[in-house]
């Protein structure tokens, strides 16, 4: 049951991001114009650790690539909450397998509004699992009017500021890093 939820939910998604069958394109046509050239990659610059950490595990070609991608795009602030010296650890080069699967769990495949995960959290009864790029599974939920996700530790993330819209997808700003299960 739970299997079948998680897929129909990321078909849901995915149905969501790609918009109506006779307009595959209108919306990354609109997500472009709206952001006009800035890209992922490109549009990280308020987020200094993040944007060390994607150069460091070499991610840079994809958040600048065609997508979309939806990023959940932990602060600086959410990096400090790790464990003293972690993020260090990480970008080093020995670290840097580790650091690429932490930053693909916070990588969803195409275009996901909020308004998109809103829908699949009230289809799942409150609660919507999502799919990374990483192959990982986060928990989609709310409290209140906000979106939380959460990993399967139990680690949660409140959106801050969503739908931030580039011409390669959209950033969701997170206030905790999500950890991948090892």
């Amino acid at each position: 049951m739970r299997h079948t939820l998680m897929l129909g939910v990321a078909a849901a998604l995915s149905l969501a991001a790609c918009g109506k069958q006779d307009e595959p394109a209108a919306g990354n046509a609109n997500a472009a114009e709206a952001a006009g050239d800035e890209t992922l990659a490109t549009a990280l610059g308020s987020n200094a650790k993040l944007a060390a950490a994607v150069k460091a595990a070499g991610l840079e070609a994809t958040l600048a690539g065609p997508g979309p991608y939806t990023l959940l795009a932990p602060s600086d602030a959410a990096f400090d909450k790790l464990p003293a010296g972690a993020l260090d650890t990480l970008m080093k080069p020995e670290g840097r397998a580790d650091l690429t699967a932490l930053l693909s769990h916070h990588i969803l495949p195409g275009t996901i509004l909020a308004a998109d995960i809103g829908k699949a959290i009230d289809a799942g009864g409150g609660k919507a699992l999502i799919a990374t790029m990483g192959g990982g599974t986060l928990i989609a939920s709310r409290d209140g009017d906000k979106i939380i996700f959460a990993d399967e530790a139990g680690t949660r993330a409140v959106v801050g500021s969503a739908d931030q819209k580039r011409s390669n997808g959209v950033i969701h700003q997170i206030d905790s890093v999500l950890m991948p299960t090892k």
